[in-house]
């Protein structure tokens, strides 16, 4: 079944909604020409057109500082560069690591469904969601993997790239691209970050080799694991052909002890409870809360490589890829109080309530509706990989050639996972306490020991993303008046992506009769929740995961039917094939630079979703029959952009820059499928109609050098977001395999709305003394939807700080980072927002001479704790403590 909507027209209304936005285009350009003449006088020297991007710096090298300025303050664009010595001498273990010092640049320790880790894994930009970014490898998109099966399929398959498949090792420089330009990617609408890792002909040696060896100790898992990289790079004497090789491989221990509320449901006005009590009806309870001990063992394996040959002074030809692969095994262990099913599903009258605003904040049963979760995933990870061609080629003096073309593959998977859950006895007592840990007790009950099977299951799932990509570019240069040069060039892409859920077990016809998982009386450690706060309960009983694994194989304790347990609501298949091509003409005049352009972006989406029953349905699976649907859909866009940059005077730069960008939905909310959690009573579901996100874009700022290698920066951005994907909340009934019956679920879906986003970045750097030094930034944010409801990810405060100190042999730093509360999601039917924290970093290093450097590095040391809630702070979501982790190793470089 095949449905078709071409919607050409976007192209006409694009042009009409570009009008404010073209006019100011040409009135910044128009004055820029004006004022060339009135300025010549006092002109500083312009620009080089092959100028690089400004660099904002974290390096203590005040040379490095210097460069950065003097590359700061000829770049068009407004940009923001780390390079690989910044990132070698900060506790950088990610690319995430690396950037969130930068000023606009936030990150997050999730996708949305895992909740909140140690490691940073996805990067936003100016308080917008992660998928608003475009990130990209050398300039064209990667494809990315995610180890956590929330993120596989159901409502947070997104397009925001893993980080943590990301080694900072591999790291040439990052730049992240604020303002748009015609030759930029389309895709990010707040921006991009675009990671360009090394090449064979940039060394200055001939040879050169380099290693590092480190060990990891996180201080609540209480284990030490190996890190090792290692880089080989040759090339000839007479700098035409290169070969560079790097690999990676990366151990890490992790432990999380944290308390989940996994979600808050209306208690029912046909309950029990408000039958005893109608002013109960309506009002809000928890729908499970949860002692969770996360337990993983993570392993990042990987390399890199890259060929670059040079046959003339015109040609340049270079093959390059990437591959990294995460196993991510890990246990979860949940201690689950179910208010929400002692006041629905099971109609329990509670001994007591204590109710604030529209909560019941707490309450009390003689009987317990809980349950012990205990989640083994023993074959759970991720990888991602390229291979890319490019070239480049100077075909006469003014006229040069570039391009590219690549693949690139991401899978995430979960393979064999066992579910099985235990009854809890005893009565249950519940206090929420704000933002602090909930008081749960459990009177009567046993918790030390494991109690009766309630439930099992378990499966398969994984996500697949892949992309075929290339380009053509060239550029001629005029020297002609104000215009310098022109650009122009083709891209072509065919990206798919699928979400694939074969089978999703349940509880056997033997597994409620035979014998548990073995148990020789593991307990929660005796220091579980120690950093939470709120003196939490460490009393808790665990399994082993073999144990788990063990109990799942024993044939009749599971049902493990490919036909009948294939979850097709799970799933869907998204395919997008986008053509684009630009002009754009670069600018010069005495005093000022910039650029003007023009890029046409064409968009095929495919997407196929199954959907319930149909005249000739799948037939077969406990979910029902259905029929896999194909949605078609074909949109253009028009897309302006413009850079101007002014030398005021020696010491102060004025920046402008306009544009109009999109952003194209989450794959999840394109898919349409509708995924269901049997415990929660909650859906997430997609729509195969929505819009790309379509904003105009503005910013003006300043930078004052008002010293040698110091530099004081103020901008002023804001982001008309005429179309943005938001979520929303529905009732519908499905069919509840768990309980067997009909059952009504919280759905969450996304929509299309609009929106606005402006803030104010500030930045600040200057050495100070001798061998001192401070960088700090500020960036607001101010982002909220048409009817004044937040947009997701938008953090009104973000600020970092750092300090330093550098000889000739030793160098120290402490880096504070700060991000104010945002709402990250909608999960398990509630919002999701996290609390503002701050972290602080360290770094260590001594060079004992130019070969060896001994390295320290120590990250979160403020230990601080992930807190979550939902509408209100009265409505807590979640606690999660990661430790501290440290980092002593040691780098050689020949």
């Amino acid at each position: 079944m095949t449905f078709r909507q071409h919607a050409a027209s976007n192209t006409t209304s694009a042009r009409a909604g570009l009008t404010p936005i073209a006019a100011a285009v040409g009135m910044m350009i128009a004055a820029a020409v004006y004022a060339t003449p009135a300025m010549a006088q006092q002109a500083t020297p312009p620009a080089d057109a092959d100028a690089p991007s400004a660099i904002v710096t974290v390096s203590g090298v005040r040379a490095a500082l210097e460069q950065s300025l003097k590359q700061k303050r000829n770049a068009d664009s407004v940009v923001e560069v780390v390079t690989a010595e910044d990132i070698g001498k900060m506790p950088d273990k990610n690319v995430a690591d690396a950037i969130q010092r930068l000023p606009g640049v936030n990150i997050q320790s999730s996708a949305g469904g895992e909740g909140g880790f140690g490691e940073n894994d996805r990067v936003s930009l100016r308080g917008t969601s992660p998928s608003l970014q475009q990130t990209l490898f050398n300039g064209h998109a990667i494809s990315t993997g995610d180890w956590f099966v929330l993120n596989q399929f159901g409502g947070n398959v997104g397009r925001s790239s893993s980080f943590s498949l990301l080694p900072s090792e591999l790291v040439s420089s990052i730049v992240v691209h604020k303002s748009q330009t015609a030759d930029l990617v389309e895709g990010g609408v707040s921006g991009a970050i675009d990671v360009i890792t090394r090449r064979p002909l940039e060394f200055k040696k001939a040879l050169t080799l380099e290693a590092s060896v480190q060990a990891v100790y996180n201080d609540l898992a209480k284990k030490t694991e190996p890190q090792f990289s290692g880089l080989f790079n040759w090339k000839n004497d007479t700098n035409t052909a290169g070969v560079l090789v790097q690999a990676f491989s990366e151990k890490t221990t992790v432990r999380r002890d944290g308390q989940e509320v996994l979600g808050y449901v209306t208690v029912g006005k046909n309950s029990a409870a408000a039958k005893a009590n109608p002013a109960l009806a309506g009002m809000y309870v928890p729908t499970f809360i949860g002692a969770s001990l996360f337990e993983q063992k993570k392993k990042r394996e990987g390399g890199a490589f890259d060929v670059e040959f040079k046959p003339s002074k015109e040609l340049t030809l270079d093959l390059n890829g990437f591959y990294s692969k995460l196993d991510a095994p890990h246990q979860n262990t949940n201690w689950l109080a179910a208010p929400g099913n002692s006041f629905n599903r099971d109609n329990r009258v509670p001994l007591s309530v204590v109710t604030k605003g529209n909560t019941i904040t707490g309450a009390s049963f003689a009987t317990n509706s809980g349950e012990v979760d205990n989640i083994y995933r023993p074959d759970a990870g991720g990888e991602a990989y390229y291979v890319d061609f490019n070239f480049r080629y100077r075909a006469t003096s003014d006229l040069t050639f570039s391009g590219k073309a690549g693949m690139t593959h991401g899978e995430g998977w979960d393979h064999g996972d066992v579910y099985y859950q235990n009854n809890v006895s005893g009565g249950m007592t519940y206090q929420l306490n704000g933002l602090s840990p909930a008081s749960v007790s459990y009177p009567g009950g046993v918790t030390t020991s494991p109690g009766s099977t309630a439930w099992a299951g378990g499966g398969e799932s994984q996500s697949i993303d892949k992309e075929h990509y290339a380009q053509l570019d060239g550029e001629l240069r005029i020297s002609q008046g104000v215009f310098d040069s022109v650009k122009f060039g083709v891209r072509a892409t065919d990206h798919k992506r699928s979400a694939e859920h074969p089978l999703e077990s349940k509880l056997g016809p033997l597994g409620a009769t035979n014998p548990g998982p073995a148990w020789s009386g593991q307990q929660y450690p005796s220091d579980f929740a120690s950093n939470l706060g709120g003196g939490l309960s460490s009393a808790y009983f665990r399994y082993d995961g073999a144990a788990l694994g063990a109990w799942g194989a024993v044939p009749g304790n599971r049902v493990i039917d490919f036909v009948a347990r294939h979850n097709w609501q799970d799933e869907f298949k998204v395919n997008e094939k986008t053509t684009a091509l630009y002009g754009m003409a670069n600018l010069a005049g005495d005093s000022w630079s910039g650029n003007v352009g023009l890029r046409g972006v064409r968009t095929k989406q495919t997407s196929i979703v199954n959907l319930s029953g149909g005249t000739n349905p799948i037939k077969g699976s406990a979910f029902g029959d259905y029929t896999p649907t194909t949605f078609e859909r074909t949109y253009n866009d028009v897309l302006p952009s413009a850079n101007v940059k002014f030398d005021v005077n020696q010491d102060l730069v004025v920046r402008g820059a306009v544009a109009r960008a999109i952003s194209r939905p989450d794959y999840s909310a394109l898919g349409g499928s509708v995924s269901l959690n049997d415990d929660a009573l909650s859906a997430s579901g997609g729509n195969v109609k929505l819009d790309p996100v379509r904003s105009n874009n503005a910013e003006v700022s300043a930078e004052w050098y008002f010293a040698p290698k110091s530099s004081l920066s103020a901008g002023l951005f804001y982001m008309d977001l005429v179309s943005v994907v938001a979520q929303g909340g529905s009732v519908g009934t499905f069919f509840n395999n768990k309980q067997g019956k009909m059952t009504e679920y919280q759905i969450t879906s996304p929509y299309t709305t609009s929106g606005k986003n402006k803030g104010v970045e500030l930045s600040y750097q200057q050495p100070l003394f001798s061998s001192f030094g401070v960088l700090a930034n500020y960036t607001y944010a101010d982002g909220k939807l048409a009817d004044g409801t937040e947009l997701l990810n938008s953090s009104k405060s973000t600020y970092n700080v750092t300090g330093f100190y550098e000889d000739a042999k030793f160098s120290a730093r402490l880096a504070y980072n700060y991000r104010s509360s945002y709402k990250a999601g909608v999960d398990r039917g509630a919002a999701q927002h996290v609390k503002g924290a701050g972290n602080l970093a360290g770094s260590l290093n001594y060079k004992i001479n130019e070969q060896l450097t001994i390295t320290f590095d120590a990250l979160n040391l403020t230990n601080t704790t992930i807190k979550m809630y939902a509408e209100t702070p009265d409505q807590p979501r979640a606690f999660y403590s990661n430790g501290r982790t440290f980092y002593l190793g040691l780098r050689a470089k020949l």
